[in-house]
């Protein structure tokens, strides 16, 4: 498994709006093979920023499948939009849990 890593610095003022496209964003990239789960959460010190961690079995189910298909133009008009600056996406592979 591989989990993508992306702190996302929302434009002030925009969080609720962004929140709204997540929800409808969220669909699009769950529907994609080797989609295993993602987790967007708020940050707490600074509540425009959000770190979003995305689950997938593959790296290339990610780098290849998901962000050269149709559906990330979609992802992409619902969201990037948002971001100032544009966010530094990273994937990590897992070597230790507890």
């Amino acid at each position: 498994m591989i989990v993508e890593h992306a702190l996302l610095h929302v434009a002030p003022g925009r969080t609720d709006e962004f929140e709204a496209a997540f929800a409808e964003a969220k669909s699009i990239i769950a529907s994609m093979p080797g989609f295993v789960n993602l987790t967007l959460s708020r940050g707490l010190e600074q509540p425009d920023v959000y770190l979003l961690l995305v689950t997938w079995e593959r790296l290339e189910d990610h780098t290849e499948g998901f962000r050269q298909s149709e559906k990330y133009q979609e992802w992409k008009t619902l969201l990037h939009h948002f971001y100032e600056p544009f966010p530094v996406v990273e994937h990590f592979e897992s070597i230790s849990t507890a």
